[in-house]
């Protein structure tokens, strides 16, 4: 394939996947590098012949390659990252959290979703967000509400998934995690502004007692945190998984905490022994020569698969990053998503998620045919089987993060992990911070005629979810690329963007990640910045783009070539790649 016309050259060496397999990453460079994604002084980009890693902080990645080095898997690596992260990135994941993973198996090529979203207790109702009086919460009262709180699915999930594809022992993967903890790690920038924060969490006096220090100042970059009660927690899970977590002495002190003031939850050492994670196929559809896996729904999956089915009648092949049109068939298709996502999508536990009719392709031929050469209205489509459902109130904020392995044996974790938002309700108990997760529910729970909205609170039901870790295969089931972001309800675009990129476009992972993001939504176009050109062409289309704050994606990718592994990790955070 021909190399499109690129704005910027950076004389990147080409790299094409083996023969027999779709051409993917010949070098296109950048657009343009927005200000919040400038070179790091640390490379973040990596090449390696046996095994990769992207993760959003440093320490975190080199407790997954140390893995790596010793013979795990890619799950035994997925363990001890999550460990650190928790640690070292609090404000965005956790032991308090929940996350969803695809795992790839080289050998059977089959490509499994792992769900450990959070659950709302026995305890809760569709009134769950609303006032005595009907009214909805406002939505920072909610968040640091014990109500708030799911229970939490992330370890749970790691078991789960360790048991099946570990090699190593449990116990052993939180060592690196544990000696953080004990010895204490250096607070990175990010962290730093986390905790400096204007967010409601960071002044919440959980989160003012463990980021202050003896002299009563707050801990900013550079200083040394230690979390003595957090490696008393890791020491519990290594011995006993998730049960350690789930029972006993920790799990009476999440239900403790859940149930203080204000707006105490209702979460009961049963909810918490009760819960149990979800493994099955991952949701697998054609995407031009690929196959791109994500997890079921309540996950972020079918909305990013609506997206790419939408794209794919599109030229948007035949495009690239230079061109306002791509980016004009972007956002439209991301519109369309956006609107059938938030109609349909929920726990299919508890809803009829119209799922085949959604991502039926002459369905997805007459969405595409909307995207028109203006931007107007958008609303939901009707695919076949469309239960009757209310409108989406749902307010998702922006944390989580994402981590991409592949082992030495070929085998690969694409995992989008959370505690919600920033420091989740910003309530601590054994060290680590409890999830908001329920805060993605709906807060209105049916429409004024009495139709229920697809993602409303109820007992036991999972919220709705944006997160979608994506594995890509050909059509023989090899492995070409694994992406993911965090995001909140952003993540839907920042992975369609950076699979368009590797995919469509051919970028390397690190020019893929690095790519303005634009967030298209009903009729609000947030993005990064773009050249003038760009910018004008879109507005004449009625696509005027707010670029007043830049979009915060935190991106990780890697792909297969002929000599290995690239790995590439999004500039507008802390991550890295990093291979054997």
């Amino acid at each position: 394939m021909t190399l499109r016309r690129s704005i910027l050259a950076f004389g990147l060496p080409a790299l094409v996947l083996a023969a027999g397999s779709p051409a993917l990453a010949q070098p296109t460079a950048l657009l343009e590098r927005p200000a919040s994604a400038q070179p790091q002084k640390q490379a973040q980009s990596a090449t390696a012949p046996h095994a990769m890693v992207a993760a959003a902080n440093p320490l975190a990645v080199k407790a997954g390659t140390d893995i790596l080095k010793a013979g795990g898997s890619a799950v035994d690596a997925a363990v001890a990252i999550q460990a650190v992260l928790g640690l070292v990135e609090p404000q965005s994941s956790g032991l308090g959290g929940g996350a969803f993973m695809v795992y790839y198996d080289a050998k059977t090529r089959q490509a499994t979703a792992y769900d450990g979203r959070e659950v709302a207790p026995a305890g809760a109702s569709d009134r769950l967000f609303l006032d005595k009086d009907g009214n909805r919460l406002p939505f920072v009262e909610a968040v640091l509400g014990g109500i708030s709180t799911g229970v939490p699915g992330a370890v749970a999930m790691l078991d789960m998934a360790h048991r099946d594809h570990g090699k190593l022992p449990w116990s052993g993967l939180f060592d690196e995690a544990r000696s953080l903890a004990t010895d204490g790690f250096t607070v990175s920038p990010r962290l730093a502004g986390m905790i400096a924060s204007k967010a409601p969490q960071a002044s919440a006096p959980d989160a003012k007692r463990y980021f202050t220090k003896a002299d009563g100042t707050p801990y900013v970059a550079g200083d040394r945190l230690r979390n003595a009660d957090y490696a008393q927690s890791l020491d519990r899970i290594a011995r006993y998984g998730a049960s350690g977590l789930l029972t006993g002495p920790l799990a009476q002190k999440i239900v403790d905490r859940v149930h203080q003031e204000s707006r105490p939850g209702t979460i009961t050492l049963a909810d918490l022994a009760n819960y149990r994670p979800h493994s099955g196929p991952a949701l697998c559809r054609p995407y031009r020569v690929y196959l791109v896996c994500t997890p079921q729904a309540p996950s972020g999956g079918p909305g990013l698969q609506i997206a790419l089915g939408v794209l794919e009648h599109t030229d948007i092949a035949k495009r690239d990053a230079s061109d306002e049109k791509a980016w004009f068939q972007f956002a439209q298709a991301s519109r369309l998503a956006y609107a059938d996502r938030d109609r349909y999508v929920g726990d299919p536990a508890f809803v009829q998620v119209p799922l085949n009719g959604l991502l039926a392709p002459a369905y997805l031929q007459r969405r595409a045919a909307e995207i028109g050469e203006r931007a107007g209205p958008v609303t939901f489509g009707l695919p076949n089987g469309a239960p009757k459902v209310g409108p989406d109130t749902t307010q998702e904020p922006g944390g989580t993060s994402h981590i991409v392995i592949v082992d030495a044996a070929g085998n690969v974790v694409s995992m989008t992990t959370t505690v919600e938002s920033i420091f989740g309700s910003g309530r601590m108990v054994g060290g680590f911070f409890l999830n908001n997760q329920l805060t993605d529910f709906s807060f209105s729970p049916t429409d004024p005629d009495g139709a229920k909205a697809a993602n409303a609170p109820a007992p036991g039901k999972r919220p709705r979810s944006s997160m979608a870790p994506a594995i890509v295969l050909t059509p023989q089931r090899k492995f070409v690329a694994a992406a993911g972001s965090p995001g909140g309800s952003a993540i839907q675009a920042y992975n369609l963007k950076v699979l368009v990129a590797l995919l469509d476009w051919k970028m390397t992972p690190q020019d893929a990640v690095a790519l303005p993001n634009l967030v298209a939504k009903g009729d609000t176009y947030s993005a990064d910045a773009f050249p003038q050109p760009i910018l004008e062409a879109l507005a004449a289309r009625n696509m005027p783009l707010s670029t007043s704050k830049g979009e915060e994606s935190g991106l990780q990718a890697v792909i297969a070539t002929p000599k290995g592994y690239v790995g590439g990790a999004d500039p507008r955070r802390e991550g890295v790649a990093r291979g054997l």
